[in-house]
Parts: C-alpha cells; structure tokens; sequence
C-alpha cells in the first residue's frame, strides 16, 4: 500500500515541474505573457530615447545655425545709434564684405578695413586699419561714433535688404542698407579719391565736394572738376576709357584746393585711362598709375 501511494505520488511531482518549466519558458519570449506593468515601462523608456535624441538635433544653443549671408556683399550705412542717440551717417558711408573675411569701405570721411569672423548670426569685428585725412566736423563726429561701434561681436538681424548689427549690451545698433551694382554709363561718379600706384588718398578738405563725372550713352562725359564743369567725347573699349578731342570747361575762378584738384583731374582727362568698375567704386587710372576713385552717387544725387 506504502509503494502504491509513492507511486502514484511521483507522477504528479514531475508533472508540476513540467508546468513550472513550460510557464518559465513562455515568460521569455518577447511580448508574450508579458506584465502590463512591463509593457508599459519598455514602451516609454523607448519614447523618451526617440524624444532626447530629437531634442539633441533641433535643440541647444544654435550652434549649428548657418552663418548671415553677408560674405561679397556690398552695403550703404545708414545710421548708428549709440546710447540711445542716433547719427545718421554722411554721403558716401559704405561697408563692403568679402569673401575673405575682411571688410572694407569709408566712413563718409575715411578709408578703413577691418578683420571679420562670422559664426552664426554674430560677426566678431577687428580693426585693421584706417586712412587719416582731415574731414568736415560733422563726418569726424560720425566716424568717431562709427568706429567705437563697429567693433567686438555684434549680432546681425537679416530683414530684405536691410542689415542691423547690434551689440550684445544693445549700446550700439548699426543700420545697413544692401546697394545694388552701378552701372557705367548713366551712373552719376561722385569723386572721392586721388590714386598713386598702389595708394589712395582722400581729397584734401572740402575740395571734391562738387567733383563727379557722368559717362553718357551718347559717348560723351560730363561733370565737374572740383571748380568748373566740363564736357567732352570719350569712347570706352576694352577696359579702357579714352577722351577724344578738346576737354570744354567753364571760366570759374578758383584758388587754393580746389583749383589744385581741378588741373590734376583736366591732366588726367587728357589721355587713356584703364578703368575698374567694382560695384559701385569706379577707378581710373592712367599708364602711369596716377588716376582717381569714385563712388556711385545715390538715386536724386546729382
């Protein structure tokens, strides 16, 4: 009776162990016989992954951000603001970026050049250098506040052509307007600059505040020496623009600057002259490297 009982005893332990094995078995397969709370846990750890690794590509400091379209464009300044106080800045005011991370351009007084590192929507400025010519007190006054503020990093707000750079304490904010190319002909050549090879000075004082040149459709060109207008028939070919026949003038009298500037632009008119127009910057220069800048003047500036 004893044996009976262990026998029929055993079976049923070894069909227990049978089910334990199999329950055990099913528990490791994938998603099956799963506990909700175990669903549940491994489906928002797999969302918080996906959300932290959207966050770590669009978020943070905009490090990646692509850098102002600024690189070869050309600017007219407009005003700067300093300290609440706005200066509006003086005719001829430009600033132009290269592609080589400089900057160049004029005051409205003098020359200057500067080193530029664009990362993102700051440009981070250093002066290089500036001509030194003596200027009207109102275009000092602007070239002082214009040199203070272009300077250090500044942030760049894009908005159609206009440019504003301001400063990180907002001291300064800094107004650009995008210039269009000038052409040639029918363009209205404010002249700013004396060339002598390889510098370029400024005129001195006051002295070509009437000086400019327009070269007409018709093949003639026309303007202003600084004193006296002039007229005569040029022909342009080549890179090369040549005055044909006599330079016709007004008699003005002229004394002092004016009269120097007007004889050194009538000998520079009386043969070819190799012309480079960059934009808006038109030189001329004769064969042996004397010759003059000018700079497109704005629309109703005749």
């Amino acid at each position: 009776m004893q044996e009976q009982t262990q026998e029929q005893t055993q079976p049923q332990g070894q069909t227990q162990r049978r089910t334990r094995q199999r329950k055990r078995r099913q528990g490791r397969r994938p998603g099956r016989n799963a506990p909700p709370r175990l669903l549940v846990a491994t489906a928002l750890v797999a969302l918080l992954t996906a959300c932290g690794g959207a966050g770590g590509r669009g978020g943070g400091s905009g490090a990646d951000s692509p850098d102002l379209p600024v690189a070869g464009t050309h600017w007219t300044i407009g005003a700067v603001t300093s300290d609440g106080v706005r200066s509006a800045a003086p005719d001829g005011a430009r600033i132009d970026f290269g592609t080589d991370g400089t900057a160049r351009g004029s005051t409205g007084c003098n020359a200057f050049a500067s080193d530029v590192v664009l990362s993102g929507d700051t440009l981070t400025v250093s002066a290089r250098d500036k001509s030194e010519t003596a200027c009207p007190e109102d275009a000092v006054r602007f070239e002082t506040v214009w040199t203070k503020a272009f300077a250090g990093p500044l942030r760049g707000t894009l908005k159609g052509p206009r440019l504003t750079l301001t400063a990180p304490d907002g001291r300064y904010v800094l107004e650009l307007t995008a210039e269009p190319a000038a052409p040639l002909r029918g363009t209205t050549w404010r002249i700013d600059g004396l060339v002598s090879g390889a510098t370029v000075s400024s005129l001195p004082g006051d002295s070509g505040t009437k000086a400019r040149l327009v070269i007409g459709e018709d093949g003639r060109v026309t303007g202003n020496l600084g004193c006296n207008n002039f007229s005569a028939t040029a022909r342009t070919a080549g890179g090369t623009l040549t005055v044909e026949g006599p330079v016709a003038t007004t008699r003005m009298m002229c004394t002092g600057l004016r009269m120097r500037l007007e004889t050194r632009l009538y000998e520079l008119l009386g043969g070819p002259l190799t012309y480079r127009l960059d934009h808006r910057v038109l030189t001329l220069t004769d064969a042996s490297g004397e010759g003059l800048t000018a700079t497109a003047a704005k629309p109703g500036d005749r």
